[in-house]
């Protein structure tokens, strides 16, 4: 069966081809830009602080800016791909990607940098859910889309992982602005390759874009996710700063589900949620987000504060994580050919988990052994249950449906994440405090103070100074692991919960070539490859399934 549409381009591009490895390499490339600013700017935070002199909200807008505009953003942008084209959305934001990271670099006010880190977070939206859909489009096999997949999300692993140690690294050699800098000349490259090499596709034409669901969908995410972030922070229900725009963001996001259910042209088709495979796998991917990222944090914590590493050798030392989740991005196809993708994601979260008890042997003390081994089992644990999640996934949705399947993709990434930080960060408070409540020589109002955090902790007993300033501290470092220790087996019951959860999954990879066929001929129909130049030259797309 052979679709082909003909268009004009500078060169000839065969979707069933090579070159589709190349739109691949493009795609991770634009990835790896947006995951990196996810977290390179952490570990910046004191120079950010030391030279613009931000208040601290204007710090917290700085650091979480960007996450919350791009969660926001990601159904919008991601439908909105599915209607006017991918590749043209994703162009676009690698303009304002760049021109964003430009304006980062020179910002010389709070202000500036918090306008720098949102358009960054527009950007952001634009390309993730535009690169899993291209994705999606360009591998209409199966079997060579779960390799495609295992590439893209190792690279994802790379980018959150790597973050610190380059933010690290510049910091420490250059000065705050310089951890944009790699972002301007890597996009005034990948524009013009984009323009030449990634193919054009569309999903859902038929009928209106639903503008005022989308614009309900971005308001509602937002106020979700920033109920969440700030409730990790303050972890006051009380607070109506808290409380008020996270049930604002519910109450929209349910109209807006109703909104979608009852439109004869939907935005999001709500149907693929009554598919098990489709919503177990969102449901995974939420919870294997929330273990990550409220471990690494805790982890970040430990090894700058109870070890006294610097930035630098903290990244370093998370470098095990991320080579062990490039080994399960890597290995992920075949692993999911051989076990399906229901033992492949339980599987994968019954690694975590024995990852994350073994953890809890980490004391006030470096255990360099203990650390790698655990940090290597996390990371290939919780990438193997990550790619057979969005495998499981991506693949429970139509050609037509990628945007709007990949936006709820990353988005739930991008919930599964603030609800990791909050959640997790409640447990960790609620069992470190109480350790401090009543030491020795120190005031209660200190002890009140030094309960927040043990970074606070530090500051306060250096304040007291003599016995009673060291009793605290001691007795801050031993709340902290005895609270990092409650953390992780909170966090691995969550774990092996979604390893349970994990078994609505289907059984066997099904590659049906009915399937597959359709899909093909569903990419063929829509796509137009090429940046559409040059009247003089044509290019042929064949997609062609034996």
């Amino acid at each position: 069966m052979t679709g082909t549409t003909t268009a004009t381009a500078p060169f000839r591009l065969r979707t069933a081809g090579a070159n589709r490895w190349v739109v691949l390499v493009v795609l991770c490339t634009s990835l790896l830009l947006v995951a990196l600013d996810a977290t390179v700017l952490h570990v910046a935070v004191p120079a950010v602080t030391q030279d613009l002199r931000p208040s601290a909200v204007q710090l917290l807008w700085i650091v979480d800016a960007y996450p919350l505009i791009c969660a926001a953003l990601l159904i919008l942008f991601g439908t909105l791909g599915d209607r006017v084209g991918r590749r043209r959305v994703l162009l676009l934001g690698y303009g304002l990607f760049g021109a964003a990271s430009a304006l980062a670099v020179f910002a010389s006010t709070p202000h500036v940098l918090i306008l720098a880190r949102a358009l960054l977070g527009v950007g952001g939206a634009m390309i993730m859910p535009a690169t899993l859909s291209i994705l999606r489009a360009v591998f209409p096999d199966r079997r060579e889309r779960a390799v495609a997949i295992g590439v893209w999300s190792a690279v994802a692993a790379i980018g959150a992982a790597t973050g610190p140690v380059l933010g690290g690294f510049m910091v420490e050699h250059f000065w705050w602005g310089s951890v944009f800098l790699i972002n301007i000349p890597l996009m005034a490259i990948m524009l013009p390759l984009g323009r030449l090499i990634l193919p054009e596709s569309k999903g859902r034409t038929d009928g209106p874009w639903d503008v005022v669901g989308a614009l309900m969908a971005a308001v509602g995410m937002l106020g979700v996710v920033y109920g969440v972030k700030r409730f990790g922070v303050h972890r006051d229900l009380l607070d109506p700063v808290t409380v008020g725009p996270l049930l604002v963001g519910i109450a929209l996001l349910m109209v807006f589900v109703r909104r979608q259910r009852r439109r004869e042209h939907p935005l999001v088709d709500m149907k693929m949620f009554a598919r098990p495979a489709f919503s177990t796998a969102v449901g995974c991917i939420v919870l294997a987000m929330l273990a990550l990222v409220g471990l690494e944090l805790i982890a970040v914590q430990y090894l700058q504060l109870v070890l006294g590493l610097t930035p630098l050798e903290t990244g370093v030392r998370l470098l095990p994580l991320t080579f062990a989740a490039m080994a399960a991005g890597i290995l992920g196809s075949a692993q999911l050919r051989r076990l399906g993708p229901r033992r492949m994601v339980s599987a994968g979260f019954v690694l975590t988990a024995a990852a994350v008890l073994m953890l809890t042997r980490m004391g006030q003390h470096d255990r360099p052994t203990l650390l790698i081994s655990g940090f290597v089992l996390l990371g290939f644990g919780l990438q193997t249950t990550l790619f057979g999640a969005y495998e499981s996934m991506l693949s429970e949705a139509s050609a037509q449906d990628a945007g709007g399947a990949a936006a709820i993709g990353e988005t739930s990434y991008q919930l599964g994440a603030g609800m990791g930080i909050a959640l997790l960060g409640s447990v960790m408070n609620a069992a470190y405090a109480p350790g401090i409540a009543k030491v020795a020589g120190v005031p209660g109002s200190a002890s009140a103070q030094a309960g927040n955090s043990l970074g606070e902790a530090y500051q306060v007993a250096a304040r007291l100074g003599g016995t009673a300033g060291e009793a605290l501290r001691r007795a801050a470092r031993v709340a902290f692991v005895h609270g990092l220790h409650v953390t992780l087996f909170v966090s691995a019951g969550l774990l092996l919960l979604g390893a349970l959860a994990a078994l609505r999954l289907p059984r066997r990879m099904e590659c049906d070539v009915a399937d597959t066929e359709a899909d093909a001929v569903g990419a063929a129909d829509t796509a137009k490859i090429g940046p559409q130049r040059g009247p003089d030259r044509v290019v042929e797309v064949e997609s062609t399934v034996a």
